[in-house]
């Protein structure tokens, strides 16, 4: 058995403070930006990141401390911790981090996350190679990870539909109008309308947070399940806890491709009232 990953670790607890920054923001800063809260984003990506590295750095105990695994572990852990402090610096700078490409610093700073975070999907997608690869001594909770993060690296890939232009976007980029956005959150729609609270996802239009979410997050969701049966079960039994994980994890591949589905048909999650 090898120890959990400093630098993950390391990176998880910055993560963790930017979060911490961040909920200061919320409280004292009441800007705006696209119709949330400054410090929203920087919130939620916080958290994400440091909760994302800790999952990563227990699922990666199984593996030997290989170069190519060194690499991919590092890589992940700098990139997701240096994302979220400038989701963090865009936000005090009171503007938009995401699909923001209206300066030249704009361009740079947006283009350099999309070119971090396809490095982040590429090294995750090598891990889970080599973690397949890799036996495992608990072969329960190693099929919950894997499975797990394969619907994660499935929602994070959801970012990308997000970073497509939309009609609209391409034909205000033609007449030269600014300021100049490539893709958003919302389908149908401009991102900043009504949106669930907590959250923002909107309550009009289609939302590709969601699919992203349900996709990025079922990766905590089957392990603490695996660990929730077992605290409540007396006897242990494997043929009951994978079938568990399979009809869990099964249950998660389905509500992210139908949330996907919805989102890309310009649905909102939940109808608003016809009343």
């Amino acid at each position: 058995m090898h120890r959990w990953s400093p630098v993950m670790m390391r990176m998880a607890a910055v993560s963790a403070a930017i979060f911490g920054l961040a909920v200061i923001g919320l409280v004292v800063d009441d800007r705006l930006i696209t119709g949330a809260p400054a410090w929203l984003k920087p919130a939620k990506f916080g958290a994400s990141g440091a909760i994302y590295l800790v999952t990563m750095s227990f699922m990666m105990r199984d593996l030997s401390p290989t170069p190519t695994v060194r690499v991919a572990k590092s890589l992940i852990a700098w990139i997701l911790a240096l994302e979220t402090a400038v989701i963090a610096v865009q936000a005090a700078r009171g503007t938009t981090s995401h699909f923001n490409i209206d300066t030249p610093l704009d361009a740079a700073i947006f283009s350099s996350m999309g070119l971090g975070i396809a490095t982040v999907w590429i090294m995750s997608a090598v891990l889970l190679w080599k973690h397949l690869r890799t036996p495992a001594a608990d072969r329960t909770m190693a099929m919950a990870l894997r499975l797990g993060l394969a619907l994660n690296i499935a929602g994070a890939g959801v970012g990308w539909t997000m970073t497509q232009p939309r009609p609209a976007q391409l034909a205000a980029m033609q007449r030269g109008e600014r300021p100049f956005r490539v893709g958003s959150h919302t389908v149908g729609a401009p991102d900043g309308g009504a949106g669930l609270a907590l959250t923002q996802w909107s309550r009009e239009h289609g939302d590709l947070r969601i699919p992203h979410f349900v996709g990025m997050h079922a990766w905590q969701l089957l392990p603490l399940l695996l660990l929730g049966l077992r605290r409540v079960r007396t006897a242990s039994h494997d043929g009951t806890e994978r079938a568990t994980i399979l009809v869990a994890s099964t249950a998660c591949a389905a509500v992210f491709i139908a949330a996907l589905v919805q989102a890309l048909a310009g649905h909102p999650l939940i109808p608003p009232s016809t009343s």
